[in-house]
């Protein structure tokens, strides 16, 4: 990186630096100066007999003749341009010579002309003659290199903006990007005095910070591996959801290493330019091999590790590519890149590219998880620490109650309680001001002048508490902490639920779910004598995604049997894996699940109407009851022990509805 020089000391000769500014001011004053300074009605052009009549009648006070152009200018007697004030635009007659000007063909023998009618004229009315040849030297000159001038400052210009707007490179230097550094890596050289972030500062990520770490102590500590016959591995690929800290893991890297360490996206290889990706790619390894033992961290590599082959006929793919190849290459190809580390982020793995993932060029896939109860205590510790907190903060409980947060959101929720507590004039941030923090985040600003009709806001209520009943009763759900009819986002209400982090689910439980999700519906048809509403689209556009997932996916299904159909490549099959004849049998077997959990769900909240309607109405007047108010109905949270209990009443309750469907076929 280029350094500017310092010129504080005396001795040291001053530099002077010009501005292209003032030469475009320049440019500007001088082109304006020759265009206006000559302001006025222009000479209008006459014949050589109307010049001639003119010298005979001593109009004329002096002739300007140009020989190599055939031309002359004509200026009148002052006292004789009025006479003339009809051949001049809206009567103006000029107020500087020339006034005429007149061409000839190149048999005018000037001298001839202008002595033959000089002779004519008394001594006194003779009328002055110049005649010269123009040389026109810097006419010529200003022909050929003022254009050249024009387009040299016009390019210089438009490279300054670019480069401004670009950012500049590692290569292209303080002033901008330069045009012929194009192929040049923009790869930038992390400053140890600026990287201020180090591993304990990463909060939680414990088996993720550990392999780092173990990378960072490769380079520090080589001989400690290569000792024992080990090699250092050449890259890690840190793989996971948005938000979960990848990036700040390569700043701690940056922070912690002792060695240089460059940062580039993927995006900075794809350019307009054909071959640009690759000549960065080049340079970057380069650059690399230079200071090795180093670190190369590319983050979001998916924008140019994309699988290849994938958009055949596209040629707008082929420069992507083309700079994946000489990627492939530089990382493990025919000549050696030892000492050169590569560390790489990205959030879509299943998209990248299979010779990008082999090992030998990422050695390690580090997956970056959301984080658990205890990991979001720590990053609440990190986030919480500029926040001014009440005394009756509870650090467990908003850790608890913001399950599947990734640490972005953790610091969202914490600015968002320290601007709500700041917008009602509070001198600190309690509890409160977080769960209004996390209903922001999650359900979306809140709605205020809405209105909503008192049979709407029925509705929404009954539909609610559907969904908190059933959610309460059956012990596969997860518990339900708070529910609420104030209108967020898109939704008029939201039921909250706090999943209690499991890692696998049974048919059980997704079955108890799905009830969950269609108790919505259920409740607004019960209490709207049967007539369904629009509420539940999302609703129903989880349940079905649900049962498809269990009959296709997960092998749930006795007709269908142990077979998946997932494609974990992310689907670029652009046909269905099965036949007609199996598709059929998945839709049915779906249809099936769902009557079946429908059916179900209808006789669980029948049989609860009573205190369903309670709840509704409470939700009703309260607008947001809490699980306090469902314990006070229902009393505590079903568990495993009721679960065989609940799956009797649904099995019964779906049988009861299959006969109900085959009657009619039987009449028939």
């Amino acid at each position: 990186m280029a350094q500017k020089p310092n010129n504080k000391d005396p001795r040291k000769p001053k530099i002077v630096r010009i501005n292209l500014s003032w030469l475009y001011i320049i440019l500007l004053v001088a082109i304006g100066y020759m265009l206006f300074a000559q302001s006025g009605p222009a000479p209008q052009k006459i014949e050589w007999t109307d010049v001639r009549q003119m010298m005979l009648d001593g109009d004329i006070k002096e002739i300007h003749f140009v020989r190599n152009d055939f031309k002359g200018s004509v200026t009148v007697q002052a006292d004789k341009l009025g006479k003339y004030a009809d051949k001049f635009a809206n009567g103006k007659v000029p107020t500087h010579s020339p006034h005429f000007f007149f061409l000839t063909s190149t048999r005018f023998d000037p001298e001839k002309e202008f002595d033959g009618i000089n002779a004519q004229l008394p001594e006194g009315s003779k009328v002055r003659i110049i005649m010269e040849n123009d040389a026109r030297i810097w006419a010529n000159v200003l022909e050929w290199v003022l254009p050249l001038l024009l387009l040299i400052l016009l390019w210089s210009w438009m490279f300054r903006g670019m480069g401004r707007q670009m950012g500049g490179g590692a290569n292209n230097g303080p002033g901008g990007m330069n045009p012929f550094n194009v192929g040049k890596s923009t790869g930038k050289l992390a400053d140890k005095d600026k990287v201020n972030v180090t591993f304990k500062d990463v909060a939680g990520l414990y088996g993720a910070k550990e392999e780092v770490m173990e990378i960072v102590d490769f380079l520090k500590n080589p001989k400690k591996y290569t000792s024992l016959g080990g090699k250092i591995p050449k890259g890690a690929l840190l793989v996971g959801p948005p938000g979960t800290g990848k990036t700040l893991l390569a700043k701690a890297v940056a922070g912690e290493a002792d060695v240089p360490f460059f940062s580039i996206s993927g995006s900075d290889f794809v350019e307009m330019f054909v071959g640009v990706g690759a000549s960065r790619v080049r340079d970057l390894f380069a650059q690399a091999k230079e200071k090795a033992p180093c670190i190369v961290f590319i983050d979001e590599i998916d924008a140019v590790g994309r699988a290849r082959g994938k958009n055949v006929g596209c040629s707008s793919n082929d420069e992507r590519e083309n700079t994946l190849n000489q990627l492939l290459t530089e990382m493990d190809g025919f000549a050696s890149n030892s000492g050169v580390i590569v560390l790489a982020a990205t959030n879509r793995a299943d998209i990248l590219d299979k010779a990008l993932m082999r090992a030998g060029r990422f050695d390690r896939q580090i997956h970056v998880t959301l984080p658990d109860l205890n990991e979001r205590k720590e990053i609440f510790q990190v986030h919480l620490k500029p926040l001014r907190l009440s005394k009756d903060f509870d650090l467990e409980l908003i850790a608890k109650n913001t399950p599947g947060f990734s640490g972005a959101d953790i610091a969202n929720v914490c600015n968002e309680a320290a601007l709500t507590a700041a917008r009602k004039g509070k001198s600190d941030v309690n509890n409160q001001d977080f769960s209004d923090a996390v209903d922001r985040v999650v359900g979306g600003i809140e709605r205020k002048k809405t209105i909503m009709s008192p049979k709407e806001k029925r509705l929404t209520a009954f539909h609610e508490a559907g969904h908190a009943v059933a959610g309460w009763l059956l012990p596969g759900c997860d518990p339900v902490l708070k529910v609420s009819i104030i209108p967020r986002g898109q939704a008029l209400g939201i039921t909250w639920m706090l999943p209690d982090e499991k890692v696998t689910n049974s048919k059980t439980d997704i079955l108890d779910n799905m009830c969950s999700l269609v108790a919505g519906r259920v409740a607004e048809e019960l209490v709207n004598d049967g007539v369904p509403c629009t509420g539940a689209l999302s609703d129903f556009e989880r349940m079905t995604k649900m049962a498809y997932a269990m009959v296709s996916y997960y092998g749930m299904s006795e007709k269908v049997g142990n077979l998946s159909f997932y494609d974990a490549n992310g689907g670029y099959e652009f046909t269905k894996p099965y036949s007609e004849k199996t598709a059929e049998l998945i839709d049915s077997e779906v249809k099936s699940i769902i009557d079946g959990v429908t059916a179900k769900t209808r006789k669980i909240l029948q049989d609860n109407w009573a205190g369903l309607t309670e709840l509704a109405e409470q939700l009703i007047e309260k607008e947001v009851i809490m699980a306090e108010d469902i314990e006070r109905i229902f009393g505590p949270k079903a568990g495993k022990h009721g679960e065989e209990r609940l799956l009797r009443e649904g099995e019964s309750a779906a049988a009861e509805t299959a006969e109900t469907e085959e009657k009619p076929a039987e009449n028939e």
